[in-house]
């Protein structure tokens, strides 16, 4: 029997001989059937659901690179629908997707794109803008919101006839921020900051690995959200919870270029219609209960909030992530923490060395909330009395 995140344990996939062709049966081999397992490190570590299984073993599938793969064009026209432009590319990930982007907008050497000081692009990207488009980033100081102050960005154009400097081309923005604890970049903020770029004649490209959370949790459609955007990447594999795969949207120029730009990266497959399905059950199934995601991490922040030795600023909670300050006199480090957590099957990530990172996703429930807070709560108190400050 299979379980999915809550439960005790999880289906095992072993490949098994039949009729001379590997195929993959179920196991009811629980791979620890006495820890329960809740895994907050992100939501992209989420298993696919049945019924993505069962969609990526019934796709029907062709050459995509000939663009011939038909559930891939599904996908990619049902996502361009949905975010109101002309047409969609599907790529292995969002790094691609957000290169392609920034490639296909800085078509010419010595480009300059601006973009936030804290956003994936910039940071968690290996730099691939420049080292793989000769484009040079033009950092501006994101605010505590994930926003950049639009005098500032408006500062940071180049202006167009000074053959000394490079030339400005783009701007991007990140919704949610991932940086800024999943918070969520308005659609008055994204209006505004796409009048400035039309304003001197630049693009707008938006990072949106997660902008259905942003949408769900601002009551904004969508395709309002994005409205001013030039481009938008769109992560299926974050909350979403297909295993797989970026959608990239804009013009049918743009997604011409982006195109070319996949296969010369590497990112034209063939019989990619086995990814494409899942894509298309997430877009179906799983948008609407993001709700679930957002009311959980507000759950677990003010539950983390009651325990003595941790912070966190609830008013930054607004979708998926939590972020957890380990307070400095704490009998345990964040690391320290994060092996204690683990010891009780509950799995965070660490990304300073008094903070703590957590995500809901589908596979996280109430239930397993609550536990996680009783297993912060056990920790910090075994630590206190072992260290004998109890």
């Amino acid at each position: 029997m299979a379980y999915y995140g809550t439960q005790k344990h999880e289906t095992i996939v072993k490949p098994a001989l039949l009729n001379g062709v590997v195929s993959y049966i179920d196991s009811d081999k629980p791979r620890d059937s006495a820890k329960k397992i809740v895994d907050l490190r992100s939501d992209t570590v989420t298993k696919p659901t049945p019924e993505m299984r069962a969609a990526m073993a019934n796709a029907e599938v062709d050459d995509d690179v000939l663009g011939e793969d038909p559930t891939a064009a599904h996908l990619q026209k049902h996502m361009a629908q949905i975010l109101g432009k002309e047409a969609g590319l599907f790529v292995p990930s969002g790094t691609m997707g957000n290169l392609i982007s920034v490639l296909a907008h800085c078509e010419s050497r010595g480009s300059e794109v601006i973009l936030g000081s804290e956003c994936h692009i910039y940071l968690y990207e290996q730099g691939g803008i420049s080292t793989l488009g000769h484009v040079h980033p033009r950092i501006v100081t994101n605010c505590s919101d994930g926003t950049m102050d639009l005098r500032e960005v408006a500062a940071a154009i180049r202006p167009s006839n000074d053959d000394l400097l490079a030339a400005t081309r783009l701007i991007c923005i990140e919704n949610t921020h991932g940086s800024f604890a999943g918070r969520c970049i308005s659609v008055e903020y994204t209006d505004k900051i796409g009048e400035l770029a039309k304003k001197y004649g630049l693009k707008l490209h938006i990072d949106g690995a997660r902008i259905f959370n942003a949408a769900i949790a601002l009551k904004v459609p969508a395709e309002r959200l994005v409205q001013s955007a030039d481009s938008v990447s769109v992560c299926l594999s974050k909350g979403l919870g297909a295993p797989a795969g970026t959608i990239i949207v804009g013009s049918s120029d743009f997604i011409r270029k982006a195109k070319r730009l996949r296969k010369a990266l590497g990112g034209g497959m063939r019989q990619v219609g086995v990814l494409a399905a899942p894509g298309l059950v997430a877009l179906n199934d799983m948008v609407g209960r993001l709700t679930k995601d957002h009311q959980n991490a507000r759950l677990l922040a003010d539950g983390l909030n009651s325990i003595n030795g941790l912070q966190v600023d609830s008013a930054a909670v607004e979708t998926n992530m939590v972020v957890v300050e380990v307070a400095a006199d704490s009998t345990l480090g964040a690391e320290e923490l994060c092996d204690a957590l683990k010891e009780s099957g509950i799995l965070s990530l660490v990304i300073a060395p008094n903070i703590l990172r957590l995500v809901t996703h589908h596979q996280v429930s109430k239930e397993d909330i609550l536990y996680a807070i009783e297993c912060f709560k056990d920790a910090l108190q075994n630590s206190s009395v072992e260290n004998g400050s109890v």
